[in-house]
């Protein structure tokens, strides 16, 4: 039997986006609660979140969009990789990456969930592209 789409966990990527998206702004507005913030730097998450997850409902909604949408939802993911990069920077300082901890723990989720996100997105389209490939031949 052959698969017909790319699955984690028992997940096609728009599930996984579903969740991914309902993840990173339940974290902004989590962590902007629990820690006090007055600072909007602490919603970063939710607001590379909102994208993810309306991206990836729009593309259960519209399959013939799906590829289109993907695509564009795993350039919120690589700026969500990109934006945790910055907690290697810490690294640097005398205090170290978690001076303060809630960006410090901010930064190294959007650092990993990130790259996992990336990662699992283009695991997908690699494996859509072989299966297009195999059914043209």
């Amino acid at each position: 039997m052959n698969k017909v789409e790319f699955t984690f966990l028992g997940l096609n990527m728009e599930g996984i986006s579903v969740i991914y998206g309902i993840f990173l702004i339940t974290w902004g507005f989590g962590v902007t609660f629990l820690s006090e913030s007055t600072s909007t730097t602490s919603l970063i998450p939710s607001i590379l979140g909102a994208p993810i997850l309306i991206l990836s409902i729009l593309a259960i909604w519209m399959p013939e969009r799906k590829k289109l949408l993907m695509h564009i939802s795993v350039t919120f993911g690589l700026l969500i990789f990109l934006g945790g990069i910055d907690f290697l920077r810490g690294f640097l300082g005398s205090s170290g990456p978690f001076e303060n901890a809630w960006a410090g723990s901010s930064k190294l989720m959007m650092l990993i969930t990130g790259l996992v996100y990336c990662f699992l997105c283009i695991q997908s389209f690699r494996f859509a592209r072989i299966n297009r490939e195999k059914s043209n031949s």
